[in-house]
């Protein structure tokens, strides 16, 4: 079939475009959403909830996975002998002793180092059985990337990705004063080399998705940002509140402009101001390894 938007070529069964994000009417996605979003003014359509996690076995090549438990989910893994799948390494929860467990370097490390990022992520090598978990409340999203087709995701948010995604990062420049204070911030870029990658990523909460028309745009609390399609566009606006004879203050929002989809997560994540205080470090050059 191919899309109405832009005319190009789409796989049965997905859900959007991969290349200009129009969502594909009638297709249905691995993580369900509710049938209806309930319709506002002038046709616009709220975020539509997740039901619930992924149900049934994702396949993805020689990967089998399966999501499980229900406040705190857990991804369990029965990998073949051919494809591997990396994640970060505290999320692991159990392994088969066979399943072997090495380091696979991401792109950018010097960029990466500087700006206190880790250089690494822990890959897992089958056959045999792993699982993971975040340790806190929230619904896992399960995305197939194809070859060329990349989505974004909120820094230390992915659980996992197969062999066949490639994993990179970007700097957001212009919205710095919402999370580091100057510095800005990174997000976590995954791009399909294959025919069948996977891609699972963790939204503390429940989580959202709004599907966006082309310059259609929404508002949402800097925290609440889980991932994106790469066809959005991400902005911030800053409203000024004046409260009189007390002063001011602002009122900041990232603003994503279509085509694609956002994904938002109700618990809204905010990092450390000062992430030396909680590590302890005082001074000298720290590199995260992973």
């Amino acid at each position: 079939m191919f899309c109405a938007n832009c005319g190009s070529p789409v796989q049965a069964g997905a859900t959007f475009c991969g290349r200009c994000g129009t969502p594909m009417a009638g297709a249905d996605g691995l993580a369900s959403s509710a049938s209806g979003a309930m319709p506002g003014v002038g046709g616009y359509t709220e975020p539509e909830p997740l039901l619930h996690d992924p149900e049934g076995v994702i396949r993805a090549g020689d990967i089998a996975v399966k999501i499980e438990g229900e406040l705190v989910p857990v991804v369990d893994v029965e990998l073949g002998g051919r494809e591997s799948v990396y994640f970060e390494h505290h999320i692991l929860l159990w392994k088969q002793p066979r399943v072997q467990i090495g380091t696979r370097s991401v792109k950018g490390a010097v960029k990466r180092i500087f700006a206190g990022l880790q250089i690494f992520v822990t890959e897992a090598r089958g056959p045999g059985n792993i699982a993971f978990s975040r340790e806190a409340p929230g619904q896992i999203v399960a995305l197939r990337l194809r070859r060329g087709e990349e989505v974004h995701v909120r820094e230390h948010q992915f659980l996992l990705a197969s062999s066949s995604v490639d994993y990179g990062f970007f700097r957001v420049k212009g919205i710095a004063n919402i999370f580091f204070g100057g510095t800005g911030f990174f997000i976590d870029s995954f791009q399909g080399t294959g025919d069948d990658g996977l891609l699972l990523v963790h939204g503390y909460g429940n989580v959202f998705t709004k599907a966006l028309d082309r310059g259609e745009s929404l508002d949402v609390e800097p925290g609440a940002f889980l991932w994106k399609d790469a066809s959005v566009q991400l902005d911030t606006t800053v409203t000024n509140l004046s409260t009189g004879l007390f002063g001011g203050a602002s009122f900041t929002l990232n603003r994503f402009t279509g085509p694609g989809r956002v994904g938002i997560q109700s618990m809204t994540y905010h990092a450390p101001t000062a992430p030396e205080e909680n590590s302890g470090n005082r001074g000298g050059f720290n590199i995260n390894l992973g």
